[in-house]
């Protein structure tokens, strides 16, 4: 667990071997804000106080104090203050692999990854099932405990709030195309590659490629760059390399900028994610 504190704002981030690396995140924010990202996890909070606006799944949300924040993986979203005061809230971030094997014991008979529609939940009895949840995952005791209570939370939230994802139909050929220069990104985010490498990739115009693009995805081939390379330094971050070295191999413009991007994407810095690997 790491710890920073000011006068403006507080977080706490951990991250939980005894349970495969589960991350979580215990903060209060007044000035942040998280820009367009993505995370390979589920995003599960709930807001103690204050109020978060987010956007997700096309439009702009406002979380109020109790209120479930949910966030499906690989789903792009924001984070910002909806009051002057900021917003205090915890959150935990499984993985799609933990919720799928939840799913096979549950209404998902073919064991799929679950998707949330709703961005924001009211439940008072769950908010509360997951705030004693939460408290329990930062204490060094109580395993089974913890155990349970993540497990059945979890499990709750998926059966009342969780739908089973809708298989894609065949892409249309022009879609594979765009999909072909995303997979690109994915595996060269290190390199300075340009917009008329990506287009003749896919034999589209520069012009035309930016549109489709950010039609399928959400946002620019450039923003995206940006998700693969924050992708890439947590799990060389993870495997021990240094903030220096990740943020040069990486393809970052220098230390600074990569750890500008990390905050404003994940709300701690590069720092702090490291130190948490180191006392957890």
């Amino acid at each position: 667990m790491w710890q920073q504190e000011n006068v403006k704002e507080k977080i706490q981030f951990f991250r939980l071997e005894e349970f495969n690396g589960l991350e979580m995140l215990k903060a209060s924010y007044r000035k942040q804000v998280f820009s367009r990202h993505v995370h390979e996890t589920f995003c599960i909070g709930v807001i103690e106080e204050g109020a978060q606006r987010f956007y997700r799944t096309g439009a702009e949300h406002i979380a109020p104090k109790g209120d479930i924040i949910l966030v499906n993986s690989d789903e792009i979203h924001t984070g910002s203050a909806a009051v002057a005061t900021g917003w205090s809230y915890q959150a935990i971030y499984p993985s799609p692999d933990l919720l799928r094997s939840l799913s096979r014991d549950l209404k998902y008979a073919d064991g799929s990854i679950p998707w949330f529609p709703s961005a924001v939940v009211h439940d008072p009895g769950l908010s509360e099932q997951l705030r004693l949840m939460f408290n329990l995952l930062s204490q060094k005791s109580n395993t089974l405990f913890k155990e349970t209570m993540l497990l059945s939370s979890l499990s709750w939230l998926m059966m009342n709030y969780g739908k089973t994802r809708i298989t894609a139909q065949k892409l249309p050929s022009a879609e594979k195309q765009i999909l072909l220069a995303k997979e690109y990104i994915d595996a060269h985010a290190e390199t300075d590659v340009s917009l008329n490498r990506l287009a003749e990739m896919v034999q589209l115009s520069p012009w035309h490629f930016l549109r489709q693009f950010k039609e399928i995805f959400g946002v620019t081939p450039h923003v995206y760059l940006i998700f693969a390379r924050l992708r890439m330094a947590r799990k060389l971050l993870l495997d021990g390399h240094s903030i220096l070295n990740v943020a040069i191999r990486c393809g970052f413009a220098d230390q600074s900028h990569f750890n500008r991007h990390f905050k404003n994407a994940l709300g701690i810095t590069p720092g702090m994610f490291v130190r948490s690997l180191q006392t957890a």
